[in-house]
């Protein structure tokens, strides 16, 4: 008898970013995955068929995220944890022992192996920084739904027999959590060349030191989030304030081009070691918030990543 291999690794990046928009980093994604298709293994002389096979993965993989979060708080980025600070001059608010924060992922972990522009486009547009920002204020629930309904576009009624609820429950979760959700403002999407130039000139005025050049490319209403940390900054203002103190002196930053999380980043080193991810949000008129995420393993991370490829949306 010929037993079929179900083709579960043509799931893998789709699911890796289902994961991630659930818990909030890659490492526990990648975990998740690993523990869905072990599942997915074990239970497939059980699978039936009335669904399909990506359905059924992507039940498997929701609720070992459910029970994933039962364990632990949420990921917030410091602007979901209080209002920006006021005095660029003074020392940040260190992370509490508590605190948990969310990390980037390399676009080269998610993106479809195929050539297709929009479907790159798409998956990039699913793992926004402040898309996943916004999830880890959603109580676990409510962030399913949503992600299903929303960014995965299942029917209601897949998503309630995904979840062992009812389609109105289905509709009034989608409800609650969009009210949350709608303070997130949508920015405008540049081409890829013009966000590789606004990155291109981020990174040769912090590796010259030029804080001049670096105001040029910040919108007005630009925001820096350093994290781990509790303090976060808004306005052109405050923002060049804040990076006269962390500028240093020529040379001392070095920084290299890659994407996270569907934007342009920055792989950063401070005087020769590892320092972190710097990730941008770029909009018409220039930079709208650099998220910069100080964990060395990252570099690491983002160094292996293999090669993002260029797409221009649209």
């Amino acid at each position: 008898m010929t037993v079929v291999t179900p083709d579960f690794e043509a799931f893998r990046r789709e699911l890796l970013a289902h994961c991630y928009r659930m818990l909030g980093t890659p490492d526990e994604a990648e975990d998740v995955v690993q523990e869905t298709y072990l599942r997915a293994w074990r239970a497939y002389d059980r699978f039936e068929g009335r669904a399909s096979l990506r359905s059924w993965l992507y039940r498997i993989a929701t609720n070992a995220c459910l029970t994933a979060l039962e364990q632990r708080g949420r990921r917030p980025l410091p602007s979901g944890l209080g209002a920006p600070t006021t005095d660029p001059d003074a020392p940040p608010i260190a992370a509490e022992a508590g605190d948990l924060w969310p990390r980037p992922i390399p676009d080269a972990l998610i993106t479809p192996e195929d050539e297709d522009p929009a479907a790159i486009v798409a998956a990039r547009d699913g793992v926004r920084l402040a898309l996943i920002a916004g999830l880890q204020l959603l109580p676990p629930r409510q962030r399913a739904v949503l992600i299903l309904r929303e960014v995965l576009a299942f029917p209601a009624a897949e998503v309630a027999e995904l979840l062992g609820t009812s389609v109105a429950a289905v509709k009034s979760t989608l409800q609650r959590a969009r009210a949350t959700l709608n303070t997130t403002p949508d920015v405008q999407e540049l081409t890829e060349p013009e966000q590789r130039e606004l990155l291109d000139r981020y990174m040769t005025a912090f590796m010259n030191s030029d804080l001049n050049a670096l105001e040029q490319v910040l919108r007005d209403d630009a925001v820096i989030e350093p994290v781990p940390s509790r303090t976060w900054f808004a306005g052109k203002r405050t923002c060049v304030a804040f990076l006269r103190h962390v500028m240093g002196e020529p040379g001392e930053w070095h920084m290299t081009p890659t994407r996270a999380n569907g934007q342009p980043a920055a792989i950063t080193c401070y005087r020769g070691e590892p320092y972190g991810i710097a990730v941008l949000t770029v909009a018409p008129r220039g930079i709208a918030r650099i998220t910069v995420f100080g964990f060395p393993d990252l570099v690491e991370r983002f160094a292996g990543a293999p090669a993002n490829r260029t797409v221009t949306p649209g």
